[in-house]
Parts: C-alpha cells; sequence; structure tokens
C-alpha cells in the first residue's frame, strides 16, 4: 500500500497479527496502525484513500483473524486510548480502557460496573458488541460513544442511535469508537469489590481461564428451531446443544471444543486460523443436523483464507 498520510503514531507493513490476538493464529495485516491520540487518527482517515478498508482491533480477545491476514489498514489503539476519567454521575473510558480496569476503577468509586470485571476485552470492543454478563449489558449504562468516522470527523453518537442489540449494534461504515461514556447505578465500594471477586472465583471454576479461547464461541440459542418447530430454545444454553451433537472434546488440527466447557473453541497449541474456523463451522453443522438449532457465531472472524482475492 504506497501513499499513506503522515502520521504521529507507527505504521506498520504487513505486521503479524497471531500474537495480538488471544487465540494466537491468523496472517498479518496489509498496514497495521498505531495512532498517537485521537486527531492522529483523525487526520490520518481524513487523508486516507477512501477506497482503502479499515478495521478497529481492540486486544484481540474474541477474534479470529484468518490465515491469509486482513486487507487495509488495521487500527489499533493504545496508550493515547485508554483514559478512565471518573465523574460525578458517569465514568468516560478510552476505546482501549480494558474492561477489567474500568470494572476495579469503577468500583473504587462507587459505581457499579461489576458485569464487566470477567469480560476480556476493551471498552470500544464492549460498546460495539453490547457486551454484556450476569444479566447486565453495555446497553444498561451506556450513554454515547466517540467515534472519529471513514471522513476524520470527530462526533459523539447518543446510544439510541446504535440500536443495541444482543452483541450487536448500527454504527456508520468505517467508524472507529474512540471513547464511551458510562451512567451506572451506584453501590457501596467493598460490596462491589467483593462480588467481582465471587464471580471471577465462579469463572475460574467453571470456564477454561488458562487455555487459548477467545471466550464463547456461540451465542446462546433463541427462538424457534429450523423446523418451526416451538422448542423453548430460549432455555438452551449453547455448551448443552454442542454437548447433544457429541461434539464436546470434538478436534480439527490443534483446535478442540474444550472439555471443560464445550463453547469454549480452543487453541490446544499448534492450530491454525482455518483449524478452529473448520472445526466452528462442523460444530455448527452437527448441533444443525441433530437439533435443528443454527449456531451464530459469537467470536468475529476476520480477514481472507490464502489464496482468496478478498477480505473479510
Amino acid at each position: 500500500m504506497n501513499n499513506l498520510p503522515p502520521v504521529r503514531g507507527t505504521l506498520t507493513p504487513h505486521r503479524p497479527l497471531a500474537d495480538l490476538t488471544w487465540m494466537r493464529v491468523g496472517g498479518p495485516a496489509e498496514v497495521l496502525f498505531q495512532p498517537a491520540d485521537v486527531q492522529d487518527l483523525s487526520d490520518f482517515l481524513a487523508a486516507l484513500d477512501p477506497s482503502v478498508p479499515v478495521f478497529p482491533m481492540g486486544v484481540g480477545s474474541n477474534l479470529i483473524v484468518r490465515d491469509g491476514g486482513i486487507s487495509g489498514v488495521v487500527i489499533r489503539m493504545g496508550r493515547g486510548f485508554n483514559s478512565i476519567e471518573i465523574g460525578a454521575n458517569d465514568v468516560i473510558a478510552g476505546a482501549a480502557a480494558l474492561d477489567a480496569h474500568v470494572a476495579r476503577k469503577a468500583a473504587d468509586a462507587g459505581f457499579d460496573l461489576t458485569f464487566l470485571r470477567t469480560i476480556p476485552g476493551t471498552i470500544g470492543g464492549a460498546a460495539r458488541m453490547n457486551a454484556g454478563c450476569y444479566g447486565t449489558y453495555m446497553a444498561d449504562v451506556l450513554q454515547s460513544v466517540t467515534v472519529v468516522l471513514r471522513d476524520g470527523t470527530i462526533t459523539d453518537i447518543p446510544v439510541d442511535a446504535l440500536q443495541l442489540a444482543y452483541r450487536q449494534s448500527t454504527l456508520p461504515d468505517g467508524a472507529v469508537i474512540v471513547a464511551a461514556r458510562l451512567a451506572p447505578p451506584k453501590d457501596d465500594p467493598a460490596q462491589l469489590h467483593q462480588r467481582m471477586a465471587d464471580q471471577l472465583a465462579k469463572r475460574d471454576e467453571t470456564q477454561p481461564t488458562k487455555d487459548r479461547t477467545a471466550g464463547s464461541t456461540f451465542q446462546n440459542p433463541a427462538g424457534f428451531s429450523s423446523t418451526g418447530q416451538a422448542d423453548d430454545v430460549h432455555d438452551f444454553k449453547a455448551w448443552k446443544v454442542i454437548d447433544n451433537a457429541g461434539m464436546r472434546g470434538a478436534r480439527i488440527g490443534g483446535a478442540v471444543m474444550n472439555t471443560m466447557h464445550s463453547n469454549f473453541l480452543t487453541n490446544a497449541g499448534d492450530a491454525t486460523a482455518a483449524d478452529l474456523e473448520d472445526l466452528g463451522e462442523l460444530v455448527r453443522k452437527k448441533v444443525y443436523d441433530s437439533q435443528g438449532i443454527e449456531l451464530q457465531w459469537e467470536i468475529k472472524r476476520v480477514g481472507h483464507r490464502p489464496g482468496e482475492d478478498t477480505a473479510q
């Protein structure tokens, strides 16, 4: 990619991305851009050829980068985007602030963002995907996001305009979230910290936190089965239907459906991105064939396989 705009941050061509994801797989970014701050990002996008695709990337906690890599510019925000400001009635966090850090700092001030404590990732990703846990979602506390649009414009978008739904939101094409304003309820700091400690203990007992995963692989099923029968799948859990299909412990290459929790797709040591995605698709097929339930990916898969002409 030629004639990229000048930046104060860092531009790295053909930067491998595997070490920037929790799964530790995937090919390179055509260009990785690490902006110095919001203005650096704005100036870059304003001057970048509009035909060049951009992909904002957090800490890669809920992401599979395909082995062929990602075309265009991957934007990874760092120190210039990880501030956490505690106000009288709100919390403003930079997009790169870790969910767990925001939860802890908010608790110190008596704000209840405890649901974020066990969510691996950043506030930018949490806002974009309406992350949630223990019955609370970002939609319950989010007031607005600050974004840089594809033409470089910096603007605030109110939560109502995001149309938040289960694990999804609506943003203008190419928009990059750089901060989020949250208005959480208040509670006693000691109780909030104890609640988070209890949540961590429960997570460690039930989830493979020491393995290479990207969190929950599939969304819990909802609605009707493909046959149109009212199977009350609202009560189903993804791990349960995976177990029912006999896919706990299933393996392709170095990819395995974790034996501790079968909704955790795991890199057992030498998996490729193709191994992981192919195993996920096999699980989806087995669940559909055996139970008529169509699992939806919760992990975001981006980029292209080697030899493909198009990205993502």
